[in-house]
């Protein structure tokens, strides 16, 4: 069984940091991804391990830009430019060493099969977090439903996982050849 962190419900600077930027990019969007991108850093962190120890502002930053892009580019095939701005960030504030890493995490949030490379601890801890949000919590990855619940009580979903379908299915019926861009194997 993971372990349940305690939730960190002050806001955290790197977070707040990047959706303020982004507040009119996110517009009516803004409250529904913030909690999305909450949940995702508490679910990372409890499935990170020893691997998330010490590392909540990269999680946070990769939390943060991970779907940033479908607003700030406003595209559906947002992991490029997600990953752009994570890298981009990292370097104009002296994260540079973090960078590649950041970058990862976002680009295979939605890889559909493990990732499994020497470094990827925390890479996969991030992918699976993200399922766990976008399945509402019925895919926990070991982690107390109960916790889960909590996570979910502290960061409503504000509308999130409805406008994400919205947005996706819209594309797929635009581009039926290619309907999921964001998805990697």
């Amino acid at each position: 069984m993971a372990a349940s962190p305690p939730l960190i419900v002050d806001h955290l600077g790197p977070i707040e940091e990047i959706l303020d930027a982004f507040r009119g990019a996110l517009a009516e969007d803004h409250r529904a991804y913030r909690a999305h991108v909450y949940r995702v850093f508490h679910f990372c962190r409890a499935l990170g391990g020893s691997a998330s120890a010490g590392r909540d502002d990269g999680i946070a930053l990769a939390a943060a830009f991970h779907d940033l892009g479908i607003w700030s580019d406003g595209t559906v095939d947002y992991l490029p430019p997600s990953a752009r701005r994570v890298r981009e960030h990292c370097e104009r504030h002296g994260r540079a060493g973090e960078a590649a890493e950041l970058a990862r995490m976002v680009e295979l949030h939605h890889k559909l099969t493990p990732c499994r490379g020497a470094d990827d601890a925390l890479v996969e801890a991030f992918r699976r977090a993200d399922l766990v949000d976008l399945s509402f919590g019925l895919v926990r990855f070991g982690l107390p439903r109960a916790w889960v619940g909590e996570v979910q009580a502290a960061f409503p979903a504000a509308g999130f996982h409805l406008r994400v379908v919205r947005l996706v299915g819209g594309h797929a019926l635009r581009h039926p050849l290619r309907p999921l861009p964001m998805m990697r194997l």
